[in-house]
């Protein structure tokens, strides 16, 4: 099984509260993608996760010290910020490397990466996230736009599986709705698998020595409805897209010794 590093999933929440002339506020810190960290180690996987506001003391600065520590690297409601701006260089003008850069070179170098939607992730909202303006975006599968890249989807929408793949290989032609994705481009050479609501949801590819996804949605809440955590390919899904991006060969799902396609 792989080594999995999840970086993001976290934030800060402060709230003020106004009660007629009186106000006060609160604060509230949320680490997110449970469901997802829960169903990776479910499945075998070493899962570590380092939140936003740790990315920039506990990530390695250098592609090998990553490659010592994880297989693959999932990027996740984080943006480019976070990696760009350090606290060292933002404050003090301390050059400090470009942990996107690292990131990239991780990839080259036979490492795993996807990138997971969000607010903030790809462009994100208000283009926050700028994930296209960065070394990384090289290695991605996807094109990132250079605008707020949000579709809302309020209704709900189901994806589909429009390329046969070894990861979905057996979790259905169609999976629960979900509420809203970041809009991308597949790239010419990438496999473009699962769209929902007519926009690329699923998407892998290579890059030098290694494999590269984007999920465009959410893996946790808001986007990511409970239907959808629920899902008995939930945990299939992202298994089989981790592993695949470790290099592993994955056996079909009916071979497997699943007798039925999830979802089916």
């Amino acid at each position: 099984m792989a080594r999995i590093l999840l970086l993001g999933e976290s934030w800060f929440v402060y709230s003020v509260h106004q009660k007629g002339f009186d106000a006060f506020y609160t604060s509230e810190y949320t680490a997110g993608g449970q469901e997802f960290v829960a169903a990776l180690r479910a499945a075998g996987h070493e899962v570590t996760h380092i939140p936003a506001h740790e990315i920039t003391t506990a990530l390695p600065l250098t592609a090998e010290g990553i490659h010592e520590i994880a297989d693959v690297v999932v990027v996740s409601d984080v943006g480019a910020n976070t990696f760009q701006v350090p606290p060292a260089t933002f404050t003090r003008s301390v050059p400090e490397p470009d942990r996107t850069e690292v990131l990239r070179r991780f990839a080259e170098t036979g490492g795993g990466l996807l990138m997971v939607g969000g607010y903030l992730t790809f462009a994100g909202i208000d283009a926050k996230a700028r994930w296209g303006r960065t070394p990384l975006a090289a290695a991605l599968p996807v094109e990132v736009l250079d605008r707020d890249d949000r579709v809302e989807m309020s209704a709900g929408s189901a994806p589909s599986v429009v390329a046969a793949h070894p990861v979905v290989d057996g979790l259905g032609e169609t999976w629960p709705a979900l509420l809203g994705l970041n809009e991308v481009v597949a790239k010419p050479a990438a496999d473009l698998v699962a769209e929902c609501g007519g926009h690329p949801l699923l998407v892998f590819g290579t890059y030098g020595a290694g494999r590269t996804g984007a999920f465009t949605s959410d893996l946790a809440p808001h986007w990511a409805p409970p239907e959808f955590l629920a899902w008995e390919g939930y945990g299939p899904l992202f298994d089989r897209t981790v592993r695949w991006l470790a290099g592993e060969e994955l056996t079909p799902l009916a071979a497997a010794g699943v007798t039925e396609e999830v979802g089916a």
